[in-house]
């Protein structure tokens, strides 16, 4: 059983990241709450709300990627407040879906791809430019958002960076219990709706006879690249050429736009990119599978 503990992740995240790897054989006696890295992500029931919790869950699409968000209340907070947040962190999804999607002509994204617009025009695009700078020099340039055709695009980390502020979202209404899950990432904060930490299976991408990886979360976000078995959806931005070392990569720590773009690096470079998480970041490589 190995714990991570990181005081303030690279986003500078006040809340104290806590993942525990639990033994097989402990878990064997407990249901996982989320699970990864199956065709769709899934929600189990871990358990009804203990004492008096308000217990929601709620799944939305885009037009890119689809979200399950699963919240938790003390009775007090009201279902209005527990309404309010959760249709709050919906409309940032949407937003940020409209706002800054890469391939629609209008969004933001795209306007600064043409030069019409600064990064500073918008404070929220001036933030995701500098992730998206800052995660460039933590790989080596593995993770680099501008060597692609047509020129800047976030899509690496883009999917985590909508999660991380619909998460926000939620915090800032006062919903200190949540999960937030698309596709094979996810980010998790406070306890499951049956009190105790997150149960989180992450399931090998290819070989579904292998038994799960079990984390217990109270803070901090799984991210991964590959897991859809799609070969080319990411270049080596040192050739332009596919990615093709690894079937897939997985990336656990604090802040899921940082894990999201680590793994798409990891995804890139291949072991090489292993030597990243030997710095002391608050991350670390769940997986990393050499393609057969």
């Amino acid at each position: 059983m190995v714990r991570t503990d990181q005081q303030r992740g690279a986003a500078g995240l006040d809340e104290q990241p806590r993942t525990r790897w639990v033994d097989q054989a402990a878990f064997t006696l407990r249901r996982p709450d989320l699970r990864l890295g199956t065709r769709n992500h899934r929600v189990d029931s871990g358990g009804d709300a203990t004492g008096d919790r308000i217990a929601v869950q709620h799944r939305v699409r885009t037009s890119t990627a689809e979200y399950s968000l699963l919240l938790n209340a003390p009775g007090h907070v009201g279902r209005r407040t527990v309404g309010d947040a959760l249709r709050d962190a919906v409309a940032e999804l949407r937003a940020i879906d409209l706002t800054y999607g890469p391939t629609r002509p209008d969004s933001l994204v795209s306007r600064l791809r043409r030069g019409e617009i600064s990064p500073e025009s918008y404070p929220p695009l001036a933030d995701l430019v500098d992730r998206c700078a800052a995660m460039r020099a933590a790989t080596d340039g593995w993770f680099d958002a501008w060597a692609v055709p047509g020129g800047f695009d976030p899509g690496g980390l883009l999917n985590g960076w909508a999660v991380e502020r619909a998460a926000a979202r939620l915090r800032a209404a006062g919903i200190t219990d949540y999960a937030v899950l698309s596709g094979a990432d996810l980010t998790v904060r406070g306890h499951a709706a049956h009190g105790g930490p997150w149960r989180v299976a992450v399931h090998h991408p290819t070989d579904g006879r292998r038994a799960p990886l079990v984390l217990e979360m109270t803070a901090g976000a799984v991210g991964t690249s590959g897991v859809s078995g799609r070969r080319g959806h990411v270049v080596d931005p040192h050739t332009g050429d596919p990615a093709d070392q690894l079937v897939a990569a997985t990336v656990v720590g604090p802040d899921l736009a940082v894990a999201d773009a680590y793994a798409t690096a990891l995804y890139a470079a291949g072991p090489t990119g292993l030597a990243w998480f030997r710095n002391g970041s608050g991350y670390q490589a769940l997986f990393a599978h050499r393609r057969r």
